[in-house]
């Protein structure tokens, strides 16, 4: 990649999501995706933030790109804007993340954003609805009685109105909302005078399954006292989950950018304590779909939440199940099961890790639902959820309501695989050609490579090594401008012209006329817009010491390592520039020698460049770990110098050693 880029913007050019990016102190856009430009409207590029998004309730905007620059924390947001005028497919509510990143070595901000207004018009209008239709009224008398003024009870509950808020009435509030509705009534009656209830709580219907229902109780004075209290209330149910639907798409936004890990931690975040007191997804080892009949199938545990109050879940470690014929029977059906359980008896064989099965069992579950997750008619996995204690076993409804939330964050969860298969690729593509040094009389060779963390991060960092027929060694590094599959295909490209160019051309070439004929060759073949690297001969002498001569094409200098004395980069008489910037121009050539004992190291930028520090402090951090640790064998060498990199950009190193004399 060029130097200190850490974003490429072309990878969220098909993206679902409205992205858009803006840089340096000014917040200038420098980016705007398809869906940016259709959510807010197409803005010039290369304005500052404040000019591009010139509308008056643009203003806490500015503020929220501001804070995130300053304080290096994310911020999610939920706005509404007029469209443009004419513009009716542009977005009048939406939720939006901002999270700082670098481009180009500067301060900068990345905006998801993600179209809401369908689900806020939808939850406007159950909320206009919710008003407009009758509402139980109740009556409720000081001795504890009480009456249905308006009726409904029944029609919800399936049970007759018994004439009392007794226990057998509160047996049909949800366990986790008795605590919190007997408080809330305690608090009004002791005020002075007696003050209004009001209160969210779920009801058991009469399928088995809650409805959420809001009340509002006012009391009725006589004398200061309250002789009866009157209270509406009304099913909010439908209000409820078109809330839940808008959070989980809020917080699905914040992750898009994420790992499918991260995704379903979101969701499984979601659905405890709300809907579950636990849920655990488990991915299959397989992707492809139906699954293979004649072959072990295992489903690996990736995301685990569970609700305050009880143990706390097992640490991830990636425990796996083998899938069953009844986990198959379930996946192929497609729909939800559910399992009621007997406290601390045995589950049903095979449907989760033992690990899981065990925490179940001493938690106390009542209960198992398993949902598959389908993601555009493939089956990734499945969910399993669990009420425990004296929570309720789901009914339909809301096992159905369960469903619905896995499967709304079935688009992001599509696009992160997309890139995660992309990214598998590349890094096959890419390890192919990092071949294994070859065996060197007199010296030794050690190489390595280190992916970026990201799951999104794709690089183009390649070394090689060859020998020629007369001993000389021919040393390579480099890297791609780019986080891509397109980056990992013209580095595959760069690094086999460069080793035939090598071969072809002789140990008897100068390694500046080797780059120069590669410049060429990648510029006439449009192999790629922006490439590093450094090409090197050693050959030994007579006397047991080495020379070497070297061309750099902008890339990092290479790190001399000498058995005595200090560590010092080799720069010779100056750079020459990248690859495909000017091809052409004449490439330098310099030299030098190396004693016994010596190493070169040649590294990527990835091991020294980091948003938090500047070039020079990653160079003065890798002559100090070098020094420290250049006694030690190369491929130890190499892995101590592996932690100076922050694994966000891939990583590759060659080194070479010189045998001591004696």
């Amino acid at each position: 990649m060029s130097p200190g880029t850490f974003l490429d913007p072309k990878l969220f050019d098909e993206t679902v999501a409205a992205v858009a990016l803006f840089a340096g102190p000014e917040h200038r856009l420098v980016y705007q995706n398809a869906a940016s430009c259709r959510l807010l409207g197409a803005r010039p590029l290369g304005l500052p933030a404040r000019e591009a998004f010139a509308e008056p309730d643009a203003a806490e905007f500015m503020t929220v790109l501001d804070d995130v620059v300053a304080t290096g924390r994310p911020r999610r947001m939920a706005e509404s804007r007029e469209p443009d005028p004419g513009a009716v497919e542009q977005a009048r509510y939406f939720v939006y993340s901002c999270t700082p990143v670098t481009l180009s070595g500067r301060p900068g901000v990345m905006v998801v954003a993600l179209d809401t207004t369908a689900e806020t018009l939808a939850l406007e209008r159950y909320q206009a609805l919710v008003s407009a239709v009758s509402q139980m009224v109740w009556v409720l008398h000081a001795d504890g009685s009480a009456e249905e003024v308006v009726p409904g009870w029944q029609e919800l509950t399936g049970e007759r109105w018994h004439g009392g808020t007794d226990e057998d009435w509160y047996a049909y509030i949800h366990p986790r909302d008795r605590e919190a509705l007997g408080r809330a009534w305690r608090a009004a009656a002791a005020q002075a005078p007696p003050g209004v209830v009001e209160g969210t709580f779920r009801v058991r219907t009469a399928d088995g399954s809650y409805h959420h229902m809001s009340t509002r109780c006012v009391p009725v004075l006589r004398h200061g006292r309250a002789e009866e209290w009157v209270a509406a209330t009304v099913d909010v149910e439908e209000t409820w989950r078109a809330t839940l639907h808008e959070r989980v798409l809020a917080r699905v936004a914040e992750v898009a950018a994420g790992s499918l890990d991260e995704v379903f931690a979101v969701v499984a975040r979601t659905v405890v304590p709300e809907l579950a007191d636990c849920c655990v997804i488990l991915l299959l080892s397989h992707e492809e779909w139906p699954l293979p009949r004649n072959t072990t199938v295992t489903a690996r545990r990736v995301a685990s939440e569970v609700r305050p109050g009880l143990p706390a879940a097992p640490t991830l470690r990636g425990e796996s199940v083998v899938v069953t014929d009844a986990v198959r029977e379930l996946l192929e059906g497609r729909g939800p099961r559910t399992f009621r359980l007997i406290p601390a008896g045995r589950l049903p064989d095979g449907l989760l890790p033992a690990v899981t099965e065990r925490w179940l069992i001493a938690a106390g579950a009542t209960s198992l639902t398993l949902v598959p997750l389908v993601v555009e008619g493939t089956v990734l996995g499945y969910a399993a959820t669990s009420t425990n204690g004296d929570t309720p076993v789901p009914g339909p409804r809301d096992v159905e309501l369960l469903r619905e939330v896995l499967h709304l964050a079935q688009r992001p969860i599509h696009r992160v695989l997309d890139l995660q298969r992309a990214r598998r690729i590349a890094l096959r593509l890419q390890r192919s050609h990092l071949i294994e040094p070859p065996a060197v009389p007199g010296a030794s060779l050690a190489a390595c490579y280190q992916p970026a963390s990201s799951a999104h991060e794709i690089g183009g960092d390649w070394y090689d090594a060859i020998v020629h027929r007369d001993g000389t060694l021919a040393l390579d590094i480099g890297d791609v401008a780019g986080h891509d599959l397109a980056a990992a295909t013209a580095m595959g490209q760069l690094r086999s012209m460069c080793r035939g160019l090598a071969w072809n051309m002789g140990p008897g070439s100068e390694p500046g006329a080797v780059l120069a004929m590669l410049d060429d060759a990648a510029d006439g073949l449009a192999i790629a817009s922006f490439a590093t690297a450094v090409h090197t001969h050693l050959r030994q002498r007579s006397d047991g010491t080495w020379w070497m001569a070297w061309s750099n094409a902008g890339h990092p200098p290479p790190l001399l390592v000498p058995a005595e004395g200090t560590p010092r980069f080799l720069t010779g008489t100056g750079e020459d520039p990248p690859l495909c910037v000017d091809p052409g121009i004449h490439r330098t050539t310099h030299t030098a020698a190396l004693a016994p004992g010596d190493t070169l190291l040649y590294y990527t930028d990835g091991l020294i460049e980091t948003p938090a520090s500047s070039l020079d402090t990653g160079q003065r951090r890798l002559l100090q770990a070098a020094a420290r640790h250049r006694g030690e064998s190369l491929p130890d060498l190499l892995g101590h110098l592996q932690s100076l990199s922050d694994a966000r950009d891939d990583v590759a190193m060659i080194a070479f050693r010189t045998d001591p004399t004696g």
